[in-house]
């Protein structure tokens, strides 16, 4: 078989040369594209400063809740401290007056004992004088009223004069 040197060759051609019709639309697209791009970068740098501002605040927010609740507490806590001491002290100072009131308490029994037992010794004196002067003759008695003169003393008891329909007796 023979070759086939015959066959021509394919013709070289050359590269298609850009038509300038086709390269406005490419370059004003490609413009486009990058116009698009700063806009899109930009909006992202604007959404991230948006996102650390709002991190900042909500850090901020953050911050001054947990010092206030740290405050809330610790005022409660210097609070619940102050009421203990002051129930403390009013306890402290009930206890005290409660003993002294006790001891208050103590002596005024003490006393009326001793009145009692005074007023119990005058009555039992009294009662043993009556005796006495109940004891005597009748007939002494009878001059004791006449003669309102007490034996052994000069001092004479008076008496108001008598009355008569609710009327004194001039004498």
């Amino acid at each position: 078989m023979a070759t086939s040197d015959s066959t021509p060759p394919l013709p070289v051609t050359a590269p298609l040369a850009p038509k300038k019709e086709n390269m406005t639309p490419v370059g004003s697209k490609i413009a486009e594209l990058n116009e698009s791009r700063t806009e899109l970068l930009s909006r992202i740098q604007g959404l991230k400063q948006d996102l650390q501002n709002w991190r900042s605040k909500l850090d901020t927010q953050v911050k001054i809740y947990r010092d206030l609740l740290l405050l809330g507490v610790l005022g409660l806590w210097y609070l619940a401290d102050e009421v203990a001491g002051l129930f403390y002290y009013e306890m402290k100072e009930l206890t005290e007056l409660k003993k002294t009131l006790n001891v208050e308490v103590e002596q005024l029994r003490t006393e009326f004992q001793e009145l009692r037992t005074t007023l119990h010794q005058q009555q039992e004196d009294v009662t043993a004088s009556l005796r006495n002067l109940g004891l005597q003759d009748v007939s002494e008695g009878a001059k004791e009223a006449e003669d309102p003169k007490i034996e052994g003393k000069d001092e004479q008891v008076h008496t108001s004069p008598l009355k008569e329909n609710g009327k004194e007796v001039e004498s």
